[in-house]
């Protein structure tokens, strides 16, 4: 069956469900209310235990929503099920308890630490501008800790499994007490039989271009990362069945995310696996289904938007590609979004997300790694009207029609767009300050179009920091901007942000590197860069280097009775 038809199907089974309601008795509703106040997060860990109610799913809109719906017989006996009631509904409220009681969340009351081991073969280098892979996972092991303080993770080399002093015997220990093991480029077979050895009671391993001896295993069971073995899964009973093609899709997702090759993925990729088999992971919400409810919600609010939706094609086409990207993907799903972003989508998205929230999420803006903001400039400690015109640069000196030009970033999904001009002015409206990115997207299907946001943008309350907000395809984001550093004579700039859009329940950071011409900064200012970028926790190995080539008609311009700069000067032909 097609994927139009299946959506076309789903939205006339909401309006179904939609015309019922009324004939619904007291006892379905209590226990409708039951389910969508109450359900325990349904992570990999847990589907079995919920009744699976979850087993036909479709991702819908640039929240990636998942309409969860099953035929009545599975559903009715989910919703009837005492035993989820009943211990979905004491744990949520022991969770109040404790939070009236403490004044902190239940779940920093009960925290669950996570020991990870990386294991990289001895001399190995990253693909990531060459550095060594044992450099990329001890920077790895500290933007855990940015998620959640009880991860903790310990790096070692091959060469400790052969070694036979100290440092195996501290290895032997880690390994004894570790929940994930990630191995790297171990390609020597004695250390991969001592891997073997040693690594029996780890529940969760995952290999990367490492001795085909080495096995993954995820949730105490072997995984085969081939799909050669789909014929095997049909003949397992059921529960076996569900189990390993659990496990497939956890693989799935990791190794999809692993072949982008960047600093970030190889975090995402170790949290997918924490989130499907040891604990929850709060960046990754999505992966937590809301139940009927969603559906509940949509029928009762945003029908007219969703019929509109699946009737235009680019419309549906987004919701083609997101069906593909795994929820919590954001490189993949804001590909879909910019490739195939019309006036249908955002229609779409601003009811059944920003209006209505209907999938009951509340991401919040990451407040680490806590960056510092540029103290002074030109010799003057740095206010705030200094500080717009710092974000102002360029424009409108030497007749430059942008402020800056982007560099490279460190974000996968939002910095690494190629031909990124930036705009920033003040206002008609007293105090009023804007930001619009103009940027290129090579869409899904090989086309490069232009996209322009447009950012609110207020003061904070330190000099230098300022809150970004933007509907961008009917969802609000939320950012907290630091201008980290800027050459006193405006060659290079480094700008750094946290972000989150709340209801789609999506929360980043990032950081861009700009200049007047989109290159790099000159040689000598190199020291200079890498204390900024220190200053962000981020290396410069893990950033992204933007394309300006084949950038032809960008379409600038400001609005009528825009203001530029109030107080810095920038020298004529530079």
């Amino acid at each position: 069956m097609s994927l139009e038809f299946t959506n076309f199907q789903l939205f006339f089974l909401i309006l179904r469900k939609k015309k019922k309601k009324k004939k619904k008795t007291l006892k379905n509703n209590t226990a409708m209310n039951s389910l969508s106040n109450c359900t325990a997060p349904p992570c990999f860990f847990n589907h079995r235990k919920t009744g699976r109610l979850h087993s036909n799913r479709r991702r819908i809109g640039d929240g990636h929503i998942q309409l969860l719906f099953t035929d009545n017989r599975k559903l009715s006996r989910s919703i009837g099920s005492p035993l989820l009631r009943r211990r979905s509904c004491i744990r949520a409220m022991a969770s109040q308890i404790k939070e009236a009681e403490n004044g902190a969340p239940a779940a920093a009351q009960n925290a669950i630490p996570v020991r990870i081991v990386a294991l990289v073969g001895e001399g190995s280098v990253s693909p990531l501008k060459s550095t060594p892979w044992y450099d990329v996972m001890l920077h790895t092991a500290k933007k855990l800790k940015y998620v959640d303080e009880e991860y903790e993770m310990v790096v070692y080399t091959d060469n400790s499994c052969r070694a036979k002093d100290e440092a195996t015997r501290q290895l032997k220990t880690s390994l004894s007490r570790s929940d994930v093991l990630i191995i790297i480029a171990v390609t020597n077979q004695e250390s991969a039989q001592w891997i073997q050895t040693n690594s029996k009671t780890t529940p969760n391993i995952i290999c990367f271009d490492s001795s085909p001896t080495l096995t993954n295993k995820l949730g105490g069971s072997l995984v085969q990362t081939k799909t050669s073995i789909e014929s095997l899964f049909t003949k397992l009973p059921l529960p076996q069945f569900e189990k390993l093609k659990e496990s497939e899709q956890v693989v799935g997702s990791v190794l999809e995310a692993w072949d982008r090759q960047n600093s970030d993925d190889i975090k995402f990729c170790l949290l997918v696996i924490v989130n499907a088999y040891i604990k929850p992971v709060s960046v990754l919400q999505n992966l937590r289904a809301k139940g009927f409810s969603t559906l509940q919600c949509m029928a009762q609010n945003c029908g007219p938007q969703i019929l509109n939706c699946l009737l235009d094609p680019n419309c549906r086409k987004a919701l083609q590609c997101l069906n593909k990207c795994s929820p919590i993907d954001q490189v993949c799903n804001y590909q879909c979004i910019a490739s195939y972003e019309s006036p249908q989508l955002e229609e779409f998205s601003l009811c059944v997300l920003q209006k209505h929230n209907c999938l009951d999420l509340d991401a919040k803006i990451p407040n680490l790694p806590r960056v510092a903001p540029l103290a002074s400039f030109r010799g003057e400690p740095l206010d705030q009207e200094t500080a717009e015109d710092l974000f102002i640069g360029w424009l409108g000196i030497n007749n430059s029609d942008w402020s800056w030009r982007v560099v490279a970033g460190q974000n996968p999904a939002y910095d690494q767009f190629p031909c990124q001009y930036q705009l920033f002015y003040r206002g008609k409206a007293k105090g009023s300050f804007w930001y619009e990115p103009v940027f290129q997207v090579k869409t899904i299907e090989g086309d490069l179009v232009w996209r322009r946001r447009k950012y609110r943008v207020k003061r904070g309350k330190a000099s230098g920091t300022f809150h970004f907000s933007v509907l961008d395809n009917g969802v609000v984001s939320n950012e907290f901007w630091t201008i980290v550093d800027v050459c006193d004579d405006l060659s290079w700039g480094l700008f750094h942000y946290h972000g989150a859009a709340r209801v789609a329940g999506q929360s980043y950071t990032g950081a861009v590197l700009v200049s007047l011409n989109g290159l790099y900064p000159d040689e000598s200012q190199r020291d200079r860069l890498i204390a900024a970028l220190d200053k962000c926790g981020i290396k410069e190995w893990e950033l992204f280097d933007v394309d300006n080539c084949s950038c032809l008609n960008p379409p600038l311009g400001l609005p009528e009775g825009s203001s530029l700069h109030y107080k810095i000067k920038v020298e004529e032909n530079v």
